[in-house]
């Protein structure tokens, strides 16, 4: 029809993302604190695959999900945060229809994503304490790594699907993304199309994608700290938290950040708890394993020792 031509020829191709447009006098400040934690968080979840990957002691279904989650952690936080450095040293706050529905695909996806592989960790963790003589059983390398790639792929297609119908809408009208990223909700508010189906769309995939994994991982901590507590030593009780205790303060950090985000029904806190699951827990993530977790100390202990050692020797054999 006549109008639906004017709407598409009228369809805004750029957007601003407002961001921390409100607080242009720590601009640079901002700027300083995000790039020293994206360099942190890149380097410590870098450092943990690494670890995984050649330490024959961290070839285990725990480790291999902590190196799928921290390489996961790292994409995340370069989905993100280069745009948002840019944006605070630069100035430049426009960004294209293209580049929006890219990076709402990616974050999407990654969220997704992390929901089934903290999940797949929590069962992991399940089946090690309540049932740890089948334990080797049940989980082995081959499960382990089917539902690490599950995750991987569960978490991509279902995003696939709803971005498939934001990047249908038409945007005609204001072209101002009050957020420092192009989440969802404020895109879709835009839209001078019916939004009803996607809004829709996006609740139900919301549900279907977030909730079962999320349902997973409460039973399994419930069943978990159940078999704890039956346990009589208090030694035992110890041990038997401690190989879950980082886990369960990633899920609490992850978890508790987005129901907050999504059940503000006025979205005031929105900027502020989503700074905390796509830019804070990527970066605390590994520095909790790291710190609470012997083997991964004991790897990187291994790790320096050995580059020590063949330094030692480059060393000895360009004085000879």
């Amino acid at each position: 029809s006549p109008l639906e031509g004017l709407l598409i020829n009228q369809t805004m191709t750029k957007f601003i993302l407002l961001g921390f447009g409100s607080l242009p006098d720590i601009h640079i400040l901002l700027f300083l604190l995000f790039l020293v934690i994206y360099i942190a968080t890149v380097a410590a979840n870098t450092l943990i695959v690494v670890l995984v990957f050649i330490d024959q002691h961290l070839h285990t279904p725990m480790y291999i999900f902590l190196g799928n989650l921290s390489s996961l952690e790292t994409c995340y936080a370069s989905t993100i945060l280069p745009w948002v450095l840019v944006s605070l040293l630069t100035g430049h706050r426009t960004i294209s229809l293209c580049g929006c529905i890219t990076q709402l695909y990616f974050s999407g996806s990654l969220a997704c994503t992390e929901c089934y592989l903290l999940a797949a960790m929590s069962y992991d963790r399940y089946l090690a304490i309540c049932k740890p003589l089948r334990y080797s059983t049940l989980m082995n390398t081959r499960f382990c790594l089917q539902l690490a790639a599950g995750s991987w792929l569960n978490g991509f297609l279902a995003i696939t699907i709803f971005v498939f119908f934001v990047s249908q809408l038409i945007f005609c009208g204001p072209n101002e993304i009050d957020h420092f990223y192009c989440e969802s909700t404020p895109l879709i508010k835009l839209s001078c199309s019916d939004t009803h189906l996607v809004i829709l769309l996006d609740f139900v995939l919301a549900c279907s994608f977030t909730l079962p994994p999320f349902l997973l991982t409460l039973t399994s901590y419930v069943r978990i700290i159940t078999t704890i507590v039956k346990i009589p030593s208090s030694t035992g009780r110890q041990k038997a938290f401690s190989t879950c205790s980082s886990h369960l303060i990633v899920v609490t950090l992850f978890y508790g950040t987005i129901i907050i985000v999504y059940l503000d029904p006025l979205r005031n806190l929105n900027k502020m708890f989503s700074l905390c699951y796509t830019v804070l827990t990527p970066l605390v993530n590994p520095l909790i394993y790291s710190l609470r977790n012997r083997e991964v100390k004991g790897a990187l202990t291994n790790a320096v020792s050995k580059c020590r050692f063949h330094k030692k020797a480059a060393e000895t054999q360009i004085i000879t």
